[in-house]
C-alpha cells in the first residue's frame, strides 16, 4: 500500500527499503522533469502554433511566460501546502491538474486558451514541484544516498531544458506542435501510478496555519516583478516597466516584514538567511537564466540563421546534455573528497568560459567549431554545480521546513529564468536594432543579437561563481553533513 511506511512527529519518514527508494528517486525524478522540460518543450513548436492559431507575436511571447510566471509566483505558497496539508497528497492532486491543463492547451482553437492552459501548468506545477522535493529530503534525509539522490535529481532537472527541446523537435516535426502538451499526458499516468504504489506520506506537524498575507505579498509581487522584466524590452525607462518593477520590489519588501512577524511564516527567514543556502539560491537563479536564456536563443540560431529543422535544431543541444550526464556520475563520487565549494566556483567560471566562445558564432557558421566545443564546456560547468547545489540549498533544513525550502529551490530556478530571459532579450534586441542600423543584413543582425544575449549570461556565470566565493564557506563536513549532523551542520553553516 502506499502509506505503509511510518512518519515521524516531525514529518520526516523512516527510511524505507533501499530498492524501494530508489524506485521512489525514479518517481520523483521524473516529476522534475517534467517541470522542468515544460519550460522549453513549446519553444521549437512556437513557429508552427502562432501560424496555426494566429498568435501575434505578443501572444507568442506570452505561451513562455505564462508558465514560468505562475510557476515561480506561487512555488512558495505550494511548498507551505504541501508542507501541511501532506506531500504525497499535493503530489497527486499537481498530478492531476497538470495532466488537465496540458490536455486543455493540445487542445486549444486560440491563443488565449493557449496561454490560460500554460498559466493553469504553472499552477499545478508550483503544487507539485516543491512537493516532490520535499518527498525526496524526507526519503533520502542524509549521508551518501542523499548526495547520490540530489545529484541525479539535479542532474536531471539541469538537462531537462534540453531534453524539452529535443522532445519538441521530434513532436514537432513528425507529429503535431500539440503533442508538445499532450505528450504531458502520458508523464502523469506514470507518475500517478508510481506516486500511488511508491510514495509514502509526510507532513509538518503541530500548528500548521496558513501565512495568508505572506502569500499575497509574496505571490502578487514575484508576479508583478517578472512582469515589469517582460515589459523592460519597451524600455527600461518607461513608466510601465519601472511602476511594475517598483511595486514588485515594493511588495516583496512588505513580504519579508510579515515573515518576520508571524508565528508561521510561508517561508520561514531562517531558511533564506543562512549564508550558505542563501548562496545557493542565488546561484541556482543565475544558472536558471542561463539556461533559459542560451537554450532559446541557441534554438533560435540554429533555424533561424543556420536554417536547421526542428529536430535537427533540438538534436544540436544534445551535446551538453550527454556531457551532464557523463560528468555527474564522476562528479557524485568526487563530492565527499573535494567539498561542495571547489565545484561551486569552478562550474560556473567553466561555463562562462563557453558561453564567452560562442562569440565566434557567424551567419555561415560551423556547428562543431564554434558550437560544439561551448557546449561541452557548458556541460562540464553545469555538471559541477547540479552534482553539489540543491543539497546545499536544503542541507540542515528541519523537515518542518523542508516544503518551504524545496519551494525557494524552484522559485529561483523559474524567477532567474523568467527575469534572465527578458534581460537577455533586452540585449538581444539593442543589438539586433545596432546591427541594422549600421547595415547589416537581417541574418548578422540575428547573429550579433545572439552574441550579446551569450555575453550577458557567462557576465551573469561570473557573478555566480563571485557569490560561491563569498557565501559557499564552512568546513567539508558542515556543508556535506552525514548522518544525523545535520542540525549541527546547520549551526555551522549559519
Amino acid at each position: 500500500m502506499s502509506g505503509s511506511t511510518p512518519t515521524s512527529a516531525t514529518g520526516a519518514s523512516v527510511s524505507p527499503a533501499s530498492g524501494r527508494r530508489w524506485w521512489t528517486l525514479a518517481v520523483l525524478a521524473l516529476t522534475q522533469l517534467v517541470v522542468v522540460l515544460d519550460a522549453t518543450i513549446v519553444n521549437i513548436a512556437l513557429p508552427q502554433a502562432q501560424a496555426e492559431l494566429g498568435l501575434t507575436d505578443g501572444q507568442r511571447q506570452w505561451v513562455i511566460t505564462a508558465y514560468a510566471l505562475v510557476f515561480g509566483a506561487l512555488l512558495l505558497l505550494g511548498g507551505r501546502v504541501a508542507d501541511y496539508w501532506g506531500r504525497k497528497r499535493s503530489y497527486l492532486v499537481g498530478m492531476v491538474g497538470f495532466g488537465v491543463a496540458s490536455a486543455f492547451g493540445g487542445l486549444a482553437q486560440n491563443g488565449t486558451e493557449l496561454i490560460v492552459a500554460r498559466g493553469f501548468q504553472g499552477l499545478f506545477a508550483a503544487l507539485l514541484a516543491p512537493a516532490a522535493l520535499g518527498l525526496l529530503t524526507v526519503t533520502f534525509p542524509s549521508g551518501r544516498d542523499r548526495n547520490t539522490a540530489f545529484a541525479v535529481f539535479g542532474a536531471i532537472g539541469g538537462s531537462g531544458a534540453a531534453v524539452g527541446l529535443v522532445l519538441g523537435g521530434v513532436l514537432t516535426e513528425f507529429a503535431d506542435w500539440r503533442w508538445c502538451l499532450l505528450v504531458n499526458v502520458v508523464f502523469v499516468i506514470v507518475g500517478l501510478i508510481g506516486g500511488l504504489l511508491l510514495l509514502a506520506e509526510s507532513r509538518a506537524e503541530g500548528d500548521n496555519r496558513y501565512d495568508v498575507w505572506g502569500a499575497v505579498t509574496a505571490s502578487l509581487g514575484l508576479g508583478a516583478l517578472v512582469y515589469g522584466f517582460t515589459l523592460a524590452e519597451d524600455g527600461w525607462g518607461s513608466p510601465s516597466t519601472i511602476g511594475f518593477l517598483a511595486l514588485g520590489a515594493g511588495l516583496l519588501a512588505l513580504f519579508v516584514w510579515i515573515e518576520s512577524r508571524v508565528a508561521q511564516p510561508l517561508l520561514p527567514l531562517r531558511v533564506v538567511l543562512n549564508r550558505v543556502r542563501g548562496g545557493a539560491f542565488l546561484i541556482q537563479a543565475v544558472v536558471g537564466s542561463v539556461l533559459l536564456g542560451s537554450t532559446l536563443y541557441l534554438t533560435f540560431y540554429f533555424q533561424l540563421v543556420l536554417g536547421m529543422e526542428p529536430l535537427v535544431s533540438g538534436l544540436a543541444n544534445v551535446a551538453m546534455t550527454v556531457v551532464i550526464l557523463i560528468c555527474v556520475p564522476i562528479l557524485t563520487k568526487l563530492l565527499p573528497r573535494v567539498g561542495p565549494r571547489p565545484l561551486m566556483i569552478a562550474g560556473p567560471l567553466i561555463s562562462a568560459a563557453g558561453l564567452f566562445l560562442l562569440v565566434r558564432i557567424t551567419v555561415d557558421g560551423n556547428y562543431w567549431v564554434q558550437v560544439l566545443p561551448s557546449l561541452v564546456l557548458l556541460g562540464i560547468g553545469l555538471s559541477m554545480l547540479f552534482v553539489p547545489l540543491q543539497n546545499l540549498a536544503l542541507s540542515g533544513v528541519a523537515p518542518h521546513d523542508a516544503g518551504a525550502a524545496a519551494a525557494t529551490v524552484n522559485s529561483a530556478m523559474q524567477i532567474g529564468g523568467s527575469i534572465g530571459l527578458a534581460v537577455f532579450t533586452v540585449l538581444y534586441a539593442g543589438a539586433f536594432e545596432g546591427s541594422m542600423e549600421s547595415g547589416s543584413g537581417q541574418l548578422a543582425a540575428f547573429t550579433d543579437g545572439y552574441v550579446a544575449t551569450f555575453v550577458g549570461a557567462g557576465v551573469a556565470m561570473l557573478i555566480a561563481a563571485a557569490i560561491a566565493v563569498f557565501f559557499i564557506r564552512g568546513p567539508k563536513s558542515a556543508l556535506l553533513p552525514q548522518g544525523a549532523g545535520d542540525e549541527r551542520a546547520m549551526v555551522h553553516l549559519g
